[in-house]
């Protein structure tokens, strides 16, 4: 197995940039799925069996996340980010094949199923070969294959569907599946991995005796609310409240998701410079506690000139906590664990995020934008205290860092008791 020192920086890269395109055929195949309904209700479907055809992609990726972990965490990330695109690719090319509508929302619900392989195994590989130093970058940039995916889905599935029909527009995410499985079975390594403690068998449970991992993921599942309200009813907000055309509410939110990428990637960098993912976690709560809290008085007192930069800003900070809580449980977890922890990690915020619009649009209907903003507020005010400290991460000594580096990692890393060889 290919060590550290003789993986060069160019490498690193380029096995990023694969872990990027598969996170982001699976993210087009599950969410730019729904870019399918105007086609589906065009073939004189119901607008509510539309809805459950098109959530099928994510309903297989939620069921799935935590069995992949087990799969990368027992034979690695190479096999998970080969395995799960080139399933994707044969039920997605099969699912454009058939007319039967049953046999249809199977065949997505499969490939989203096989496209939970590169949540974990695309951050693990970043995790994996890249110095602490760097991890928060290069996760930040991994972080950016949803917003990647949802834009190429919206720019491409619409418009195939349009001009060639519904078939043709299913194998989109198919092909770029397709070419995720044979670039990855070229391009990933798998990065080294330590010995078990002492050479007695895997290393313990990190879920057992300590509660660092199960708060982050508590955090993570609040600080999500925020971020899929914005997603879900932002446009709806702009048009009908703010009272901007379609067009320009349109415009607005394109702006943040590209603004919102940017973000993520500063949260990473920033996470380096300070060595530490959870001071800035923490941080990031606070100030989505804020700007939420802000975006309900505006709308409140309907000063839409403050309003609207306010969304925008939220919008950037909601999202940006993702990479850092993705890489702190990469990396607490350890070679054995994390594969497990990212699944469980990505499962809660999709539930958690698949339960705001039904939840949150009833109560929109009830009483309005600005009782929604100021709940969410409240959601991300119960993060700020479950954020661990790294007092807590220092005192653990089971961590092991994925891949050795030389560098020192960060304070919530915790004590290494034992490195790869180098």
């Amino acid at each position: 197995m290919a060590t550290v020192t003789q993986i060069g920086a160019a490498r690193r890269w380029s096995m990023l940039a694969l872990g990027v395109f598969a996170q982001a055929s699976t993210a087009v195949m599950t969410n730019g799925a729904p870019f399918l309904l105007p086609s589906l209700t065009q073939r004189g479907m119901s607008l509510a069996t539309a809805g459950l055809l098109v959530a099928m992609p994510l309903a297989g990726l939620c069921c799935t996340l935590i069995a992949w972990g087990f799969i990368v965490d027992r034979m690695g990330e190479r096999v998970a980010l080969v395995a799960g695109p080139a399933i994707m690719f044969v039920t997605g090319a099969a699912a454009a094949a058939v007319t039967n509508y049953v046999a249809l929302g199977a065949l997505l619900f499969l490939a989203g199923a096989a496209g939970g392989s590169t949540n974990g195994a695309s951050g693990r590989v970043i995790v994996g070969w890249f110095p602490p130093n760097q991890r928060g970058l290069a996760m930040g940039i991994r972080q950016t294959a949803q917003p990647l995916g949802v834009a190429i889905g919206a720019m491409t599935i619409p418009a195939v569907a349009a001009a060639h029909g519904f078939s043709t527009a299913v194998l989109v995410p198919a092909a770029m599946a397709g070419l995720a499985a044979i670039g990855c079975l070229i391009g990933i390594v798998d990065p080294p991995r330590p010995e078990s403690a002492g050479g007695a068998g895997r290393p313990a449970n990190p879920y057992r005796g300590d509660s660092t991992l199960w708060r982050i993921h508590g955090v993570s599942i609040l600080l999500v609310i925020p971020q899929a309200a914005i997603w879900t009813f932002g446009l709806l907000w702009l048009h009908q409240d703010v009272g901007l055309s379609l067009a320009a509410a349109g415009a607005v939110v394109t702006g943040t998701q590209i603004l919102g990428a940017a973000g993520r990637i500063g949260a990473g960098i920033w996470s380096d410079r300070v060595g530490s993912r959870l001071r800035p976690l923490r941080t990031v709560a606070i100030a989505a506690v804020i700007s939420m809290a802000a975006l309900a008085v505006a709308s409140w007192t309907q000063q839409w000139w403050a309003a609207v930069p306010i969304l925008v800003a939220a919008s950037v900070i909601t999202v940006a906590d993702n990479g850092l809580a993705f890489t702190a449980v990469a990396e607490i977890a350890g070679p054995f664990w994390s594969g497990r922890g990212l699944g469980i990690q990505n499962t809660g915020q999709n539930l958690a995020a698949a339960a705001v619009a039904p939840a949150f649009g009833a109560l929109i209907t009830a009483a309005g934008f600005p009782s929604v903003y100021l709940l969410v507020a409240l959601v991300a005010l119960a993060a700020v205290p479950l954020v661990p400290t790294d007092s807590v991460r220092r005192s653990r000594t089971e961590s092991v860092p994925l891949a050795p580096t030389g560098s020192q990692p960060p304070a919530d890393c915790g004590q290494i008791r034992k490195t790869c060889a180098r």
